[in-house]
């Protein structure tokens, strides 16, 4: 009986110092930041000024950004893609949407207003946050052109920062005017 009692109470001690307390990822760690876009008056370049009608949809497909389906704002919040090394949008000022004499299918409608193209090129990097949260991906050498088409709604961009990178999201990382 003693052999037993023994036994158990070694049992219990090997197995209480060998588990480890589960790994939680708070919801406040950092993730992959977003590039963060102010959006500035052309003529009065302190002055943040709104972008009326605004929808943001990818390069290569119809899909409207999250938040982003004919809005008022003076600030971009975009998501950048990890598995590669560029990222495309079309940013429409003044958008309609044309139902394409369907008013009952929404399958064929479509964006009207003036198109800009903005391309974000970047290097992606994994940083090992923590074994709860695993990576993160930050983007270094960041920068962003302006597809030129003639009428173009933005009129210039602006670094804040030389040799930008986009490590978080407490602060914008390029300006556009308007």
């Amino acid at each position: 009986m003693r052999k037993t009692n023994l036994l158990a109470l070694l049992l219990f001690i090997i197995a209480n110092f060998s588990c480890e307390r589960d790994d939680i990822c708070p919801e406040s760690t950092p993730t992959t930041p977003s590039l963060i876009i102010d959006v500035f008056d052309i003529n009065n370049q302190e002055s943040k000024k709104n972008v009326f009608g605004l929808l943001i949809a990818g390069v290569g497909n119809d899909n409207v950004l999250p938040g982003y389906g004919i809005v008022s704002t003076d600030n971009l919040i975009l998501p950048l893609k990890t598995d590669e090394s560029s990222t495309q949008y079309r940013l429409f000022q003044n958008t309609t949407i044309n139902n394409n004499g369907t008013p009952d299918d929404p399958d064929d409608d479509f964006a009207e207003g003036n198109e800009d193209v903005i391309t974000i090129n970047y290097k992606p990097e994994l940083v090992f946050v923590s074994r709860a949260c695993g990576y993160k991906t930050i983007f270094t050498n960041v920068t962003l052109t302006i597809e030129q088409d003639g009428d173009n709604w933005i009129q210039s961009k602006q670094s804040i920062n030389d040799n930008q990178s986009v490590e978080d999201e407490t602060a914008a990382h390029f300006n556009i005017f308007h």
